[in-house]
């Protein structure tokens, strides 16, 4: 892996906490990272990935050789170091148990509108056993209303490494792809009226399912 982009044109604290995050997934989990060239290197997209464990956003973010704004739950806003950790590196608060977080999408569609790059999961919620779960309309609606790019990421065996309820088992080998953007002529189907949203999502989720190990590195 090369690390020499994590510290090009990104705020101090969060290249330096990007650089950490990717250094602990190699040492930790000996996983590969694949199709970086995917990455838009400049513009809005949201990066969409299946979720299935606590270690995904650093794993799928800690790899992104750009400044991307994640989810985290509003619980984490400790006073002191966590909530100005969390506001340093962009982090978007969401209440994760009052439903749908209209200040979030807020949040969500001026970050893109920006320029900056999201990561978000359409699943909405962990997976409790580490298979792929139907997509929630929220990712198409965001995609939907901002006609951004969309890259979409598979990440694999982190469930195993630590899912919900079990704890870390360091060495388990967990390995993410970054896919081809899609144009939103490739999710967005205008016409679809009530179910626009979903089929949206559901077609992003179905490119997350689509991208594959080489058969090398299937263990």
């Amino acid at each position: 892996m090369n690390y020499d982009y994590h510290q090009v044109g990104l705020p101090l604290l969060y290249g330096f906490s990007q650089h950490a995050m990717a250094l602990a997934h190699e040492v930790a989990f000996r996983g590969e990272v694949l199709g970086q060239e995917n990455i838009p290197a400049q513009g809005p997209f949201l990066l969409a990935a299946n979720h299935a464990s606590h270690l995904d956003p650093p794993i799928v973010g800690g790899h992104v050789p750009r400044y991307i704004a994640a989810f985290a739950r509003k619980t984490l806003w400790k006073p002191g170091f966590a909530a100005w950790w969390l506001n340093t590196v962009g982090c978007i608060p969401v209440d994760r148990d009052g439903g749908s977080d209209v200040t979030a999408l807020k949040r969500v569609m001026q970050t893109l509108k920006s320029g900056m790059p999201v990561v978000l999961f359409p699943e909405g919620t962990r997976s409790p056993t580490g298979e792929m779960q139907p997509a929630k309309p929220g990712v198409g609606m965001i995609a939907c209303r901002t006609q951004v790019p969309v890259v979409p990421a598979r990440i694999f065996r982190s469930h195993e490494a630590f899912g919900r309820g079990g704890a870390v088992r360091l060495g388990v080998p967990v390995s993410v792809i970054y896919g081809r953007p899609m144009a939103p002529r490739d999710y967005d189907d205008p016409k679809a009226g009530a179910e626009r949203y979903q089929l949206a999502a559901d077609r992003i989720m179905a490119a997350i399912a689509r991208l594959e190990l080489p058969t090398a590195l299937v263990v």
